[in-house]
């Protein structure tokens, strides 16, 4: 699910490296239809969906005659691909919100999830999980943070665990000064020191708001409570992510910023694949560097704290508001500054509905995205 995004595209790259271990069964993607057009003609599945009709249409104009692949489009579209019988793991590695119901139609279908779609926990984690233990499915995680932790968890029992140390790199701008955020232009926010992404998570990465929302993620994946998760700034991006134990032992897991090992080991759990990956030259690093975030400067991450406190459907009107906010930053109609103002006051206008069913928070989800979008025009026209 999202195969033409830089996630869908890498875990493309390691089914190639490994054709007699993995049959793609089913692509999906937006609106990317040449991209998409070329992995149906390399990969063969049964099955692939786009967003709407005219995509649907343009991309069977793009496919030789009997391809014999079922294109479909839209939300049923999704649904069925994430349920498709000959399945038995999808990899949700769609952008935003978009990834949650098709990640429910995988779970509630007994599909096995490899999940790189955050926003499907930070919008209804409670639920999701208790889903997929109903269901008896696996959610192995692709975020490289997440699968950190995942590993680092291995072996041990999970009452031992004390606090898991979530590690980012703190972005573009770690120490660039406040009074400079006003100039800040989306081509600068799209120079991430170490890693390579798509646009929104490194809009996301630039003002720490991804990191929140990985902190909502590994609170619902791992069943802690926020207070024993701990944002740590790495620059280096060499360690992923910690957990430390009631003993005050700290499990660390290593590796080159490349999101390639995290889709492997999803890929192959508990075997590790030969994906020939570099190991840190650990001299040449010399210094592996650590600090606390800044919640002044970058006050999206302490959005997303404060949203993961107070639960309910408050963690999806924060997601919801952010992405239209980001899309806005993307296209020039809102400040860098700007995008926590209106996640904020969107929050604040909020009524918050505790134990939400899926309705309530997809209610809630578009709910915000039309607050925050007159809040940004408000804001643009003044």
């Amino acid at each position: 699910m999202g195969s033409t995004g830089s996630i869908g595209r890498n875990v493309l790259e390691i089914v190639r490296m490994f054709p007699g271990d993995f049959k793609i069964r089913a692509l999906t993607a937006k609106e990317n239809v040449e991209l998409l057009a070329g992995q149906i003609l390399a990969f063969k599945p049964e099955m692939a969906v786009v967003y709407d009709a005219d995509l649907a249409q343009a991309l069977e104009d793009l496919l030789p005659a009997k391809t014999g692949v079922a294109i479909l489009y839209g939300d049923e579209g999704y649904r069925q691909a994430a349920a498709l019988e000959s399945i038995d793991t999808v990899i949700t590695a769609m952008v935003g919100a978009a990834g949650l119901l098709p990640t429910m139609a995988a779970i509630d279908a007994g599909k096995n999830i490899a999940l790189a779609n955050k926003e499907t926990l930070v919008m209804a984690g409670e639920l999701v999980m208790r889903r997929a233990a109903e269901q008896k499915v696996s959610i192995l995680p692709i975020d490289s943070e997440h699968s950190a932790i995942f590993q680092c968890l291995a072996g041990n029992r999970r009452r031992d665990l004390a606090r898991i140390l979530l590690t980012g790199s703190g972005g573009p701008f770690l120490k660039r000064g406040k009074d400079e955020f006003d100039s800040i232009k989306p081509a600068d926010a799209l120079k991430h020191p170490n890693w390579r992404m798509g646009n929104k998570i490194t809009i996301d990465s630039a003002t720490l708001m991804n990191k929140g929302l990985e902190f909502i993620e590994a609170r619902w994946l791992f069943d802690v409570t926020p207070e024993q998760i701990q944002v740590v700034i790495h620059p280096q991006s060499i360690v992923h992510s910690m957990v430390a134990f009631v003993d005050g032992s700290v499990i660390a897991q290593l590796g080159v910023p490349d999101m390639k090992g995290a889709i492997a080991y999803a890929l192959s759990f508990p075997g590790r694949l030969p994906i020939g990956q570099l190991i840190p030259e650990f001299a040449d690093i010399g210094t592996l560097g650590f600090e606390h975030p800044d919640l002044e400067r970058f006050p999206c991450l302490k959005l997303a704290i404060e949203a993961c406190g107070a639960g309910g459907t408050l963690p999806a009107v924060l997601n919801a508001a952010n992405e239209v906010a980001v899309y806005a930053f993307l296209h020039n109609e809102l400040s860098f500054v700007n995008i926590a103002n209106v996640v904020r006051q969107t929050m604040q206008n909020h009524v918050i509905i505790e134990q939400p069913g899926l309705d309530s928070i997809v209610t809630a989800d578009k709910w915000a995205r039309r607050e925050t979008a007159g809040l940004i025009k408000g804001i643009f026209n003044s």
